[in-house]
């Protein structure tokens, strides 16, 4: 057992030192490693730039030149690529070709600790999903174009698929790419909308229609953005996360190079598909220790906070109230936990059949409990919860989060209910496959 004492629910079980099946020595020493980077080079001044409204670019540079980027990537890491830019390890700690999905968890979970998402995702949002793409589906030569600069972060580029007018609704995108007479180019038009770290980015990941209307007209395509002729691109300000980018884009007229064709046209929903996994994954660890900071401070807050002659945490409502909250929290780190650990053990192919909307519903989960950590803990504050200076300072600044989990990445509703009709749509298809060919004979 560990020596220290933790507020209860401020850590997960594992670092508490209580014994977990998922986790092995190479994990552990990540753990410490990752915390002591993005603790001395994030979280210890993230609430503050928070507040600015804006985290410096040396904060990137820094995190590039320690690879420190690469951690936001769906695992198993790009190994061969990595190798190639000379990239051998992370930190020192774990050779790129043993990183797993909890190794990542682990980062995802670290870079949470300031309880806000915003400084964290300036950062890694572009690598996160803005790659992988590329790295799944793109050409040996897009590849080779594009990679070497974004693995290191001598470019950045961003997921651009929301619109104005689509939302969620993906199939419904309306931004269109034209080939020229000569086949030579795609002209972009259209709008985006909600795009994390736009504002930054050289290149986009973008959703483009190169057909008709419906999901089989969609296709990708890498779009240079910041400077580009056609690009015109405005930070929006957002109730929460605000440090992240969030971004305007239109793009009038746009000359891409057909050879910017991520993978084959029309196949854009199934690569847009897939990837949203690895973004509602990580939306849900982060969002999941954003409700374990909230909470945390909660009890930490009532354990002193003194009211009506004695101290809160000796009122039973207020026990009662952390009770509820704190089972909610730690039974979606155990989902979580357990959700991870099976992808270490299954194909990508067969995690995208069987967790496609699990996925979804424990992204949509997270943030169900996040709202209930949140105000939990602004309750218990009181006056100093909802001040956005002072003791409840962090707690307030949460408490604005919260949609920022519930709505992108696939909004609340739209997932719970994605999530059942996938959980359908496998036993159908299980079903199926188990009858019997009409006439054969009975055992």
């Amino acid at each position: 057992m560990s020596s220290t004492a933790y507020v209860p629910f401020s850590e997960p079980g594992y670092i508490t030192g209580l014994p977990s099946p998922y986790y092995q020595e190479t994990h552990l020493r990540w753990q410490k490693a990752c915390r002591e980077f993005v603790g001395k080079h994030l979280i210890e001044k993230g609430l503050e730039w928070d507040t600015a409204e804006d985290v410096p670019p040396h904060v990137f540079e820094t995190f590039a030149k320690n690879s420190m980027l690469l951690p936001s990537l769906p695992a198993p890491l790009p190994v061969e690529w990595l190798k190639k830019l000379g990239i051998h390890d992370i930190l020192g700690t774990v050779k790129v070709e043993e990183w797993d999905y909890i190794h990542t968890m682990i980062y995802t979970d670290e870079m949470a600790r300031s309880g806000l998402a915003g400084p964290g995702g300036s950062l890694t949002t572009g690598m996160a999903f803005g790659v992988p793409p590329i790295i799944k589906f793109g050409s040996a030569q897009l590849q080779e174009r594009f990679l070497p600069d974004l693995l290191t972060g001598r470019k950045r580029t961003c997921i651009a698929i929301t619109e104005p007018e689509a939302g969620s609704d993906v199939a419904n995108i309306t931004t269109t790419a034209t080939k020229t007479p000569d086949g030579k180019h795609y002209i972009v038009n259209g709008t985006k909308k909600w795009i994390t770290n736009g504002i930054w980015s050289e290149y986009s990941s973008m959703a483009v229609r190169t057909g008709g209307p419906g999901p089989s007209g969609l296709s990708m395509l890498v779009v240079p953005l910041k400077g580009n002729p056609g690009v015109s691109m405005r930070r929006l300000k957002v109730g929460g996360q605000i440090t992240a980018g969030t971004t305007f884009i239109e793009l009038d007229d746009v000359k891409v190079p057909v050879e910017n064709l991520i993978g084959e046209e029309g196949m854009g929903m199934k690569y847009i598909m897939t990837n949203f996994n690895h973004e509602r994954l990580n939306i849900a660890i982060g969002a999941t220790r954003q409700a374990r900071v909230a909470l945390g401070a909660a009890v930490e807050y009532v354990i002193k906070r003194e009211a009506f002659g004695k101290p809160l945490i000796e009122q039973p409502v207020v026990r009662h109230r952390l009770a509820k909250a704190g089972i909610l929290l730690e039974s979606q780190w155990a989902w979580v936990e357990q959700f991870v650990y099976q992808l270490t053990k299954l194909s990508k192919e067969t995690a995208d059949i069987e967790l496609g909307g699990l996925t979804a519903m424990v992204k949509a989960q997270s943030g169900i409990v996040l709202n209930e950590c949140a105000q939990t803990a602004q309750l218990l504050f009181g006056g100093n919860g909802y001040t956005k200076s002072g003791q409840g300072e962090l707690v307030e600044r949460i408490s604005r989060e919260v949609p920022g989990i519930r709505i992108p990445g696939g909004s609340e509703d739209v997932m719970l209910d994605l999530g059942v009709r996938q959980l359908v749509k496998n036993f159908k298809n299980k079903t199926k496959a188990l009858e019997r060919a009409q006439g054969s004979s009975k055992l």
